[in-house]
């Protein structure tokens, strides 16, 4: 039988060992910037073209390589900082593996100079899909220049899998945030497309994340500083109030490295527990400083997610320092013994002294089926105000069954064509002049200030508000995109954004659709934007809300396709800016919501698919009363 195991080519193992270690553009700019702190950088330099399918170049001023180190930095697993198995439990160092230089070569056009301090020459190497090219003298600057062209040019279906350029510049923004908040001392610019993106000075953990996330930031951070023998913690964690919707800002960090942990991610959340508005994230950035020889940072390929020896001992402590923050600062909830509906604890009686019995007072002659309410009335004073608001609340709800009942034959129902098969048919308002005129007086219930609950002929419709107004929202967004009937209402005081990196270049790629349904924004002279108009159909929001919260929830939803943008924006603007759960509604509010909503295309689901309408029919309904 002939042997059928080879080992592979290097150029093939490279591209295997890229698919793990290089997944993006941003991979790449991770790997360089890393390697280049590794070797003592105080100034990196990043230029990117066309969010890195083009070019990513990475320049330092780090000690340089020699021509034989050159050479070795591309050979796979060859690395100046380990020397033996035990290196691996002392890791100070970012890049220690030895794969990244030659994955990137194996997946790009790489062209390397470098120059160690106090020579007079440098090398330069060409490496083109992990074939050297040339390799000679140059006369170049001291310290390290990568440039890496063409990413993934012979592997087409890695390259044709790679996102939007605005979102392939994000990852790259993000990795870049994640370095320079691991590095505050380091000094970093970042360029795309010759437009400054960072330029950051050296500076402490503070005026950094300043830096990145705007001045706004600034006013919620609370420190955090926390010594003990499993692990040291400090950094900044965000007050309640500044909490966001989405993710983004939440940082751990364990000697210089960034990393991702849910667990400990859990230990945050319940340390805010019962203080963050409802759905909402909180900021932090926590450095964490550990025995290297208690966590393992070898069990990923990015090295993004570490092991913890004592993660139980750990996370009792983030969860404890992150208390003692918040708590010093007067952001745990207290107790109030001044607000109204408090318990009132009698003063102890004087010895001997008879404690009086609480008086009950009855109504012997009280009748629950007596439909007068006369007696009722002077009895309402001994029971309490809530129970008369009660009674009100019960009689509103039956008003006009009486009219009713001597004509059941005929109760109109509105909108007529609903049925039990309101799931397969679309709902047709063809109103009879009964109809019409019983309109009026047609009664809704909102139930727990969610659902709308009306009958119909086939039993009791319930609407679900919040999705209801969803729909309708969206569908008038889309009228006004398609038609082109955008009406802004220009703001008497304009808003002024200042935005982080990412945020910026999400705005301004979704500056010409928000400028279809009415947006005016333009960009100020201090790299902020002013918002000088918004849709008149959203004019009682405030501007400068409803912008960031498009922002954010573009960012966890963002989309590829120019087309789809429209219908993206359509539906963010629509979950924005519906009523929320908890409102109470008017009955003419409802009416016009029930009538808005029959009158969409697409009445039954929200425009994320979810139900809006159900009928619980009257055999249904008669089970649950037997």
């Amino acid at each position: 039988m002939p042997d059928i195991i080879q080992l592979l080519p290097d150029s093939v193992a490279n591209q295997i060992a890229a698919g793990e270690v290089i997944q993006r553009p941003a991979s790449v700019v991770k790997e360089l910037v890393e390697n280049a702190i590794d070797a003592g950088a105080t100034l990196i330099t990043i230029n990117i073209k066309d969010s890195g399918r083009t070019l990513i170049q990475v320049i330092d001023n780090g000690k340089g390589m020699s021509p034989t180190d050159a050479r070795m930095s591309f050979e796979r697993h060859a690395t100046s900082k380990i020397r033996e198995a035990n290196d691996l439990f002392a890791i100070r160092t970012m890049g220690f593996r030895g794969e990244a230089l030659a994955s990137i070569a194996g997946v790009a056009d790489v062209e390397l100079r470098t120059r160690p301090h106090g020579e007079e020459l440098g090398t330069f190497i060409h490496i083109l899909g992990s074939a050297i090219q040339k390799q000679e003298a140059d006369q170049c600057a001291e310290g390290t220049n990568f440039s890496v062209k063409n990413i993934f040019f012979n592997i087409p279906a890695r390259r044709k899998f790679l996102k939007s350029n605005s979102s392939e510049l994000k990852y790259i923004i993000t990795e870049v945030q994640r370095i320079a908040l691991a590095n505050p001392e380091l000094a970093i610019e970042l360029y795309h497309n010759n437009s400054v993106i960072y330029n950051l000075p050296s500076e402490n953990v503070r005026k950094r994340i300043v830096s990145l996330f705007g001045k706004n930031i600034n006013q919620s951070l609370i420190p955090v500083d926390t010594s003990t023998s499993v692990i040291n913690i400090s950094g900044f964690i965000g007050q309640p109030k500044y909490a966001k919707k989405t993710l983004g800002e939440q940082f751990f960090f364990v000697n210089g490295r960034f990393m991702k942990h849910p667990f400990f991610n859990r230990a945050i959340q319940q340390a805010y527990d019962r203080i963050l508005p409802p759905e909402t994230f909180p900021s932090y950035f926590l450095y964490f400083e550990v025995d290297p020889a208690t966590i393992d940072i070898n069990i990923h390929p990015t090295k993004t997610e570490i092991k913890f020896e004592d993660e139980s001992s750990a996370w009792h402590i983030i969860q404890a320092s992150v208390r003692e923050a918040m708590g010093k600062f007067n952001l745990m909830p207290s107790i109030d013994f001044d607000q109204a509906g408090s318990i009132d604890i009698p003063l102890s009686p004087i010895p001997g002294s008879r404690i009086p019995e609480p008086e009950i007072r009855i109504n012997p002659n009280f009748n629950p089926f007596e439909q007068e309410r006369g007696a009722d009335r002077d009895y309402s004073r001994a029971t309490s105000y809530r129970d008369g608001q009660n009674l009100d609340n019960w009689q509103a709800l039956y008003k006009g069954f009486e009219q009713e009942r001597g004509q059941s034959d005929q109760t109109p129902v509105f909108p007529s064509a609903i049925s039990n098969e309101i799931e397969q048919e679309a709902v047709q308002q063809t109103f009879t002049d009964d109809d019409i005129a019983m309109k009026e007086n047609y009664n809704f219930l909102q139930f727990k200030n969610k659902y709308i609950i009306t009958p119909v002929k086939s039993g009791l419709m319930v609407i679900d508000q919040r999705r209801a107004h969803e729909r309708i929202l969206f569908e008038n967004f889309m009228r006004i995109i398609d038609n082109h009937l955008a009406l802004s209402q220009r703001q008497l005081f304009p808003a002024v954004l200042e935005l982080n990196a990412v945020d910026k270049e999400i705005l301004i790629v979704l500056n010409e659709e928000l400028k279809a349904l009415g947006f005016e924004i333009r960009q100020g002279e201090n790299d902020d934007f002013v918002v000088e108009g918004i849709p008149a159909l959203l004019s009682h929001l405030n501007a400068s809300d409803l912008v960031q919260k498009l922002i954010e929830d573009f960012k966890n939803r963002p989309v590829d396709v120019k087309e789809e943008i429209k219908e993206h924006l359509a539906l963010l603007l629509s979950q924005s800016t519906a009523i929320n759960y908890g409102v109470s509604l008017k009955q003419e509010e409802i009416s016009e919501l029930f009538n808005n909503l029959f009158a969409c295309k697409t009445p039954h689901y929200s425009p994320t698919g979810k139900t809006i309408i159900s009928i619980v029919s009257f055999p249904d309904f008669e089970k649950l009363l037997k």
